[in-house]
């Protein structure tokens, strides 16, 4: 007889474009793992309820995208130290009766760079993506960092929280950074795709342009970078590593090949 299914998904709004039930189901399926791993567009108004609901239904975990990152916190039982540090969770779990929030983009946005160094890096964006990457940009000690967004008040608090700079939305052209991270939503498919948060004049001299977003894996702001002379990093790897991290959570130390899950997102991309 066949186990029950293990219930796992994400929670954002919208999830049009997410790879994650194709990567986690057939993870769990390579696994031998008896997991189904769901897609849940929850709304804003309607994320207490469905963090109640997880309380009395069989969901084991999940993940937490775009915008409920920062929201979640406060519905969970408990945070990790990580997560509390990034102000922002993107998995839940239970451990011990206790429903537990982590953050696992940080060591998913640091997995491709983690053995380059900048002298300066700006931020695009003040969400709870914009946390993570933050929390990442100190740990690798980068001396100068700076956030910009098109609302200054969401940036200044950001920073100010962070111990960073904010920087004028108006002059990001001008930052003189030689890492720029794309922390938004702009230029994700079917989501102002034809548009780049940050000037192609800006692009001067040498560095690397990092786009978190992986679908589609080259946006506008990545292919004006390279076109400038600038390395350019997608979103993969830090999709595919955020990934792998939650699903070691849920699964106790349970693996998720990354060579053969990227390959996998690229193939489905690709149609």
């Amino acid at each position: 007889m066949a186990l029950p299914a293990e219930l796992f998904g994400v929670i954002g709004f919208p999830l049009a474009q997410t790879m994650s039930p194709l990567l986690h189901n057939w993870a769990f399926e390579r696994a031998g793992l008896a997991g189904v791993y769901m897609a849940w567009q929850i709304p804003p108004e309607k994320l207490a309820d469905f963090f109640t609901a997880v309380r009395t239904l069989p969901i084991q975990g999940g993940n937490i995208t775009i915008p409920h990152k920062v929201a979640a916190m406060s519905l969970l039982d408990e945070v990790s130290s990580g997560a509390g540090s990034a102000g922002a969770v993107n998995v839940f779990y239970w451990e011990q009766g206790r429903l537990c929030g982590e953050n696992t983009d940080v060591p998913g946005f640091l997995s491709p760079i983690r053995k380059r160094s900048f002298r300066s890096a700006l931020v695009l964006g003040a969400g709870g993506a914009s946390r993570a990457v933050l929390t990442a940009l100190k740990e690798m000690g980068v001396p100068d960092i700076a956030v910009t967004n098109r609302t200054a008040g969401k940036a200044d608090a950001l920073a100010a929280e962070f111990g960073v700079h904010h920087f004028p939305w108006t002059d990001r052209a001008h930052s003189g950074a030689d890492l720029i991270i794309n922390s938004t939503s702009q230029g994700m498919k079917d989501k102002d795709s034809e548009n780049s948060p940050f000037p192609k004049e800006g692009f001067k001299g040498k560095g690397l342009a990092y786009d978190i977003i992986y679908n589609p894996l080259e946006t506008r702001f990545l292919k004006e970078a390279r076109d400038s002379g600038w390395d350019i990093q997608d979103g993969l790897a830090m999709f595919v590593e955020q990934a792998r991290e939650s699903f070691r959570i849920w699964n106790k130390g349970g693996d998720l090949p990354p060579d053969a899950a990227a390959a996998l997102v690229k193939e489905k991309l690709a149609l």
